[in-house]
């Protein structure tokens, strides 16, 4: 919980004190490129963790992941311009990556699937409390111009350091997992290649407002990681079994499914949280310190959904209901948003915000644990770091589309806010008295309104803090545009969790393990061990094959488990409980008379 907590905090710390930073460090043109590095490489290495940690154990990554996280957040501290700032963030977000995944994937290991709910609804509670913390910590932070002799926004890295040794000397001390070493190699190559697809994608992904989605450069990032994605899969198919994501485990329906759910959700989880923070500090006015407090509402509503989801499935064993229910909740709550104008009440708007964390709540983890549930122990770190992978893939690309629909609609929709508000007389006197204003930017602005130049209705991509120092006459058309232009973005994000609630229905509900990964992966252990001692059975006895068992394909009267249509054969049954099932149709002496293997 303590390694997810650093992740969390600095996902949203950073993000409320980046244009202090930028300004402190002359480098406001460029800030973009210090969140797309710690995108890029926090991204990258959340895979490889998860291989790497099924192979050789987690403790030594997660302690490395820690260590990373640390240094790089020191380095950041003491960053002199936006460049090294980007380089230091690359190399935090290297640590970052296997925050989230492998606290996920230890409890795992150690909790099994039927009390495991239980559990991860404690770290999506973390992961919600500490988002919010962040931009509140953020702009306390930023706002300080100095603190014990050091400028207050490094401050927002320093902060990571003490809770990141705490982390490091409890893991080190109480963390203690078997570790069975597997002979395998590490999938170098896919890696390589995945990084060839992927960091053109999220550059263009960050960059494509500013550059043109149909730019040349942006043509350019779709041509190359589309080939690097190619090349990826192709790497993958083959390396089999070794590959940083096993291409086998998309046969399995429930990781498929889980997979492209958890893009769809991240893409309207983040970015659907992304534009409230918007919505309070340019419409409502609110400060980025109390943004944040005014976000509570969405936190609260995370942490009930969560924890009381996880109880009712420890209790149950049963989780399919939740992430259908929870979607339906997030489309609604985002088509409430999208009612919601710049002079609604907060009220309204906070119990939007409890309803939408709600839903989000009952979301997250049931598709992580039937992800988990659905993958044999091996493939424990692989599978839980493949759907924090998807969903940051997808969180990515619904920050990036998003907010480019919102800038793209915005001058469009405070240009006709703007013709509406000047049939009204007290507007004119409005723009007068702004023209003749000793603030440099309001009489620009009053000056602009005046000739009717259209350009002042895009100032607000540049520059939104000029709304503040507006009367409420000539302010409030820029707080309706961006309104409504935020009203057309939260429909299409609405619609997004529409198609998340019609995947989530396809979900099938396999019931959960009640042993822990550990248990399940020595079990299977034994059981193939035992199952080598097993002698060959008499030719003249119907047999069954590692095949047969798998895919179901034995004749008629064999007494093979046939699976029903859809059902993956023996999906209740782990790779452990199939080797007993082998050993005990094999034996060859002392067979109960009603055996099924002879057509019983």
């Amino acid at each position: 919980m303590m390694g997810m907590f650093l992740a969390a905090l600095d996902q949203t710390i950073v993000s409320t004190s980046i244009r202090t930073i930028a300004d402190d460090l002359q480098g406001y043109s460029v800030q973009a490129w210090v969140t797309t590095a710690y995108l890029i490489t926090s991204t990258l290495a959340t895979p490889l963790y998860g291989k790497l940690s099924d192979l050789y154990g987690r403790k030594p990554f997660f302690l490395a992941a820690i260590s990373i996280f640390v240094v790089g957040s020191m380095l950041c501290g003491f960053a002199t311009s936006m460049y090294e700032l980007a380089g230091f963030r690359a190399f935090q977000g290297l640590g970052a990556g296997g925050l989230f995944s492998l606290a996920l994937t230890i409890t795992g290991d150690i909790v099994p699937p039927r009390e495991r709910a239980k559990y991860q609804g404690y770290f999506l509670a973390v992961f919600g409390t500490s988002s919010v913390l962040g931009p509140v910590i953020g702009g306390v932070l930023a706002g300080q111009a100095s603190i014990l002799g050091i400028t207050g926004w490094r401050w927002v890295f320093f902060v990571n350091v003490p809770v990141g040794i705490v982390a490091l000397i409890v893991v080190a001390r109480v963390l203690n997992l078997p570790v069975h070493r597997r002979e395998a190699t590490v999938d170098w190559a896919g890696a390589a290649w995945l990084a060839v697809g992927l960091v053109p994608l999220l550059i263009i992904a960050e960059q494509g407002r500013t550059w043109g989605w149909g730019s040349g450069r942006a043509v350019l990032c779709y041509a190359i990681g589309a080939a690097g994605i190619a090349a990826f899969l192709w790497a993958e198919h083959r390396k089999g079994d070794d590959a940083l994501i096993p291409l086998r485990m998309f046969r399995n329906q429930t990781f498929a499914l889980g997979s492209v759910v958890s893009v769809v959700v991240g893409a309207a989880m983040f970015g659907g949280i992304s534009l409230l923070p918007q919505y309070l500090q340019v419409v409502k006015g609110s400060s980025p310190t109390i943004a944040g407090l005014q976000t509570l509402p969405l936190v609260i509503g995370i942490m009930i959904g969560a924890i009381s989801s996880g109880q009712i499935i420890s209790r149950t064993g049963t989780y399919r209901i939740f992430p259908v229910i929870g979607t339906a909740i997030m489309a609604v709550g985002m088509f409430g948003f999208s009612l919601v104008r710049f002079d609604t009440s907060l009220v309204v708007v906070m119990a939007l915000m409890l309803a939408f964390g709600y839903g989000l709540g009952n979301v997250m983890q049931p598709i992580t644990l039937a992800i988990q549930n659905a993958m044999p122990p091996k493939d424990m770190g692989v599978s839980t770091s493949s759907a924090t992978f998807f969903r940051q893939i997808g969180g990515t690309i619904g920050v990036a589309v998003f907010l480019s629909l919102l800038f793209t609609e915005l001058p469009t929709k405070i240009g006709g806010a703007i013709g509406s508000a000047a049939q009204n007389p007290a507007f004119g006197q409005a723009v007068q008295q702004a023209g003749a204003s000793s603030d440099p930017t309001v009489a620009a602005l009053g000056r602009g309104l005046a000739s009717g130049d259209p350009a002042v209705a895009g100032q607000v991509l540049s520059d939104t803090s000029f709304i503040g120092k507006l009367s409420s006459v000539l302010g409030d058309p820029f707080r309706i545009g961006f309104s409504n232009a935020m009203d057309y973005v939260f429909v299409i994000v609405g619609v997004v969790m529409v198609i998340g609630f019609l995947l989530v229905l396809m979900l099938k509900n396999v019931p959960l393990r009640t042993q822990s990964g550990i248990q399940a992966a020595q079990a299977d252990r034994d059981a193939a061990a035992a199952a080598e001692q097993v002698p060959v059975p008499d030719a003249a006895m119907p047999t069954f094959t590692g095949d047969d068992v798998d895919h179901g394909t034995a004749p008629a009267g064999s007494g093979k488990h046939e699976a029903a249509p859809g059902q993956e054969p023996f999906a209740e049954l782990s790779d452990g409980a199939r080797v007993e099932l082998l050993e005990e149709v094999h034996r060859p002496e002392g067979r109960p008379a009603h055996s099924p293997v002879g057509g019983d």
